[in-house]
């Protein structure tokens, strides 16, 4: 996995930055000499919310397309909630469903309600860097930065309840990507990242809610010292956590399963249909 911010100042500009297509492209490079290396002959790229805002989204997918040889498909939110639905609820017994999958990502999160298949879900512009990018100005963020955060996301969610409405019937919370296993991590207080020990890890909203506290009140160079926590995550990790209690708050849970399985996994299951 490599962090390259495609998403950086695409909430502002609704363009993509060259040096962060730069920095994409180039471990695209470094995927299609290890893919050459291992004899890949399927090659399958998904593209989500960076690229959905972005008006010159051409300047990343025509080159990417000339490294990898295949067209990224640029994912709709839909598309991009059902494969995450899909590959974190492959696992899950559906009988201890119906689930709300909730996958925070850099520019939106998705928000997808089912048991054994999916029955509704949407994606919502609330996400890690855009709203770290659109509120927490300050470092570590003023009190009133952190506030009318949590404003604009409890916003959203009005959003997703009267969408799907659905997800307030749900009697698990499944929670997907960087800020929620980091999060998991810092709780854990892993000395090195370990997916092993983050997955289906239980996560407390108390947990998340104290994890919160802390980081929210650290500069970034202090928050990378926090044992679990990826350093390349350390600025965006409070947007992604006013997300996560937010979704804690609004919805009255007590608790998250995370999960490690996402849409990766889903998209992967996509190809075996």
């Amino acid at each position: 996995m490599r962090i390259t911010r495609l998403g950086k100042g695409v909430d502002r500009t609704g363009r993509l930055d060259p040096q962060a297509i730069e920095r994409t492209l180039d471990v695209l490079k470094e995927y299609r000499a290890l893919m050459d290396t291992h004899g890949v002959t399927a090659v399958r790229m998904a593209a989500t919310s960076a690229s959905r805002d972005a008006a010159n989204r051409e300047d990343f997918l025509g080159p990417a397309t000339e490294i990898l040889g295949v067209v990224p498909e640029l994912l709709s939110g839909t598309a991009e909630a059902e494969a995450s639905f899909r590959g974190a609820t492959a696992e899950l017994d559906p009988a201890d469903g119906p689930y709300l999958v909730v996958d925070i990502g850099g520019g939106s999160t998705e928000f997808a309600v089912g048991s054994a298949t999916l029955e509704q879900s949407i994606s919502v512009d609330v996400g890690c860097v855009r709203m770290t990018e659109k509120y927490l100005i300050h470092d570590p963020p003023l009190a009133e930065e952190l506030s009318n955060c949590l404003a604009e996301v409890e916003q959203y969610l009005d959003d997703v309840i009267r969408e799907v409405p659905l997800a307030t019937t749900a009697a698990r919370f499944v929670g997907l990507a960087g800020t929620i296993t980091n999060v998991a991590a810092v709780e854990i207080g892993l000395p090195a990242y370990d997916p092993e020990r983050t997955h289906h890890f239980v996560l407390t909203k108390a947990a998340a809610e104290d994890v919160f506290r802390t980081l929210a009140t650290e500069t970034i160079e202090d928050r990378k010292h926090n044992p679990g926590l990826e350093p390349a995550r350390a600025d965006v990790i409070v947007g992604g956590l006013c997300v996560l209690v937010a979704v804690f708050r609004h919805f009255g849970f007590s608790e998250c399963l995370v999960s490690e399985a996402d849409i990766l996994d889903g998209l992967v299951m996509s190809l075996l249909d």
